[in-house]
């Protein structure tokens, strides 16, 4: 009687032990059998965001303006075991988006979560001393892109997929030299309430805005360590982000674990203060 009772607790102990290691894989593999494709991807926030999603089971498509960066990423993320495919896409490009979409679907049949990642930024003095064709470069790639990748892969999304716009704290207080930047990135905030209305209840659409990350985009900003330490003092958390912080957000929106979150923007900032 008393070496059953000590065998029932070992299997109980080790019940408790297993069980949450179990529950822990399971969480990480919240991707399996999806097929996520993410702009702008083979660096930076992109690059990261792709391998989160595809660490956790999803199959990748990535894409950059470049062959060159496109087979760099290839070659990172198939070394992490990754399943993904690499198409080169320039996002203002109507003949390169379908084909972006085409070839997701000719290999994978579906899409189940878009992360619309490509942007562009160009510094100005002044929004009215801005050319006319700067403006319409930023509104065309920041924005306009936008709408049209989701307009060719609307037919191919399926019920429950998650579409998910990556912003920037920049949207809430556009400031020069990227002034008109912010403005467009604001443009994605409203873009993100209009086409959670229009998408539900099938798609949910969301919105990462992320803080100031130590990447190629943002080097003009953090490559001095005035500024940067002047941004790290902005936040709460005393430290600029990385791009693993946005990528852990994105992939948690994109997720069945926000399965009741839809129109939201999620700043991802450390803290400073954001207010339209």
């Amino acid at each position: 009687m008393h070496q059953d009772l000590n065998n029932r607790a070992n299997f109980q102990c080790q019940f408790m032990f297993v069980l949450p290691q179990q529950n822990r894989s399971k969480e990480m593999k919240r991707f399996e059998g999806k097929v996520a494709i993410v702009t702008a991807s083979t660096q930076g926030i992109g690059f990261s965001i792709a391998e989160r999603l595809g660490l956790e089971g999803a199959s990748v498509i990535v894409s950059s303006r470049k062959q060159n960066n496109v087979n760099e990423a290839l070659k990172k993320l198939k070394a992490r075991g990754i399943e993904v495919l690499g198409v080169v896409c320039h996002v203002s490009n109507a003949e390169q988006r379908k084909n972006l979409i085409d070839k997701t679907i000719e290999k994978y049949g579906k899409i189940d979560v878009i992360v619309s990642n490509a942007a562009v930024s160009v510094a100005a003095a002044s929004i009215l001393e801005t050319k006319e064709s700067v403006l319409d470069k930023l509104w065309e790639i920041n924005v306009k892109a936008s709408i049209l990748l989701l307009k060719d892969a609307a037919p191919h999304l399926q019920k429950g997929s998650s579409v998910v716009f990556i912003s920037s704290i920049a949207a809430y207080q556009p400031q020069v030299p990227i002034t008109m930047y912010g403005v467009t990135k604001t443009a994605l905030l409203g873009l993100t309430k209009a086409l959670a209305a229009e998408m539900a209840p099938d798609t949910r659409v969301n919105c990462v805005a992320p803080g100031v990350v130590p990447t190629h985009f943002a080097k003009f900003i953090t490559k001095h360590d005035a500024a940067r330490k002047a941004i790290e003092g902005k936040t709460l958390l005393n430290r600029l982000g990385t791009t693993e912080d946005m990528a852990a957000v994105t992939a948690f929106l994109a997720s069945d674990d926000a399965a009741y979150i839809t129109g939201e923007i999620l700043i991802v900032a450390g803290g400073i203060n954001s207010r339209l």
